[in-house]
C-alpha cells in the first residue's frame, strides 16, 4: 500500500459478488491484512499462471 509513486495505476475496474463472496472476501482482508486490490491482483497471477499451464498441457497433446 502506498507505492502510488513507484507503480502508478489509473485503471479502474468494478464487479459484483454475492453476500457469501463478500463475506469470504472480507474474511481474506482481515486474515492476510491486503486490501482487496492486492488479493484481486493475486487471484488473476494465480488464475493467469494455472490457465497457461493447464493450457500449454492442451498444445502438447
Amino acid at each position: 500500500m502506498g507505492r502510488m509513486g513507484e507503480n502508478p495505476r489509473y485503471n479502474v475496474i468494478s464487479m459484483r459478488v454475492s453476500d457469501e463472496e463478500r463475506i469470504q472476501l472480507e474474511k481474506l482482508v482481515k486474515t492476510t491484512h491486503k486490501s482487496v486490490s492486492d488479493i484481486m491482483r493475486e487471484a488473476m497471477e494465480y488464475f493467469s499462471t494455472h490457465y497457461e499451464q493447464n493450457d500449454l498441457g492442451r498444445k502438447a497433446a
